[in-house]
């Protein structure tokens, strides 16, 4: 189970990848942007993969990881999850976290009057899916010597 996990953040993060890239392009993204409609195409495709991330990390890859040692119990809240992670040093901060789940829910939502707020937003997640990644990167450096210690060669 989390092998499956493992592989299915890794193929969000890939596609996400590539629409963080063409973005990246751009320079800074701008009101301007929005009436390109490839353009809203790539924001929109990057939000989405963003929000999946966020779901898939915190609803199954953390859960299951803590669950492979030892440390997960059906009772535990986000929060509690978070703070094992940051124990185990594989997160560097559950408060940030729950920052970037907060970004998360924000865009989820349609696209607010404001078009400002959304650029804010869609600049917070860039960074925030650098830091995302860098805490995908980390676990699965834990869980490969997990598995040399144990003498899996998964």
């Amino acid at each position: 189970m989390l092998k499956e996990a493992l592989e299915v953040v890794e193929l969000h993060f890939k596609r996400a990848k590539s629409n963080v890239c063409e973005i990246q392009k751009w320079q800074d993204i701008s009101s301007n942007d929005f009436a390109d409609d490839n353009k809203v195409r790539v924001i929109d495709a990057f939000i989405y993969r963003f929000i999946k991330l966020q779901d898939l990390m915190g609803n199954k890859l953390f859960k299951r990881l803590l669950n492979e040692i030892g440390e997960y119990q059906d009772n535990m809240s986000l929060l509690d999850v978070l703070d094992k992670l940051e124990k185990l040093e594989l997160l560097d901060s559950a408060d940030r976290w729950m920052e970037h789940r907060k970004l998360r829910n924000l865009l989820t939502h349609e696209y607010p009057d404001n078009l400002q707020d959304i650029i804010k937003g869609i600049k917070l997640a860039l960074c925030a899916f650098e830091e995302m990644e860098m805490v995908f990167t980390k676990i699965k450096r834990y869980v490969q010597k997990l598995s040399l210690r144990r003498g899996k060669n998964d």
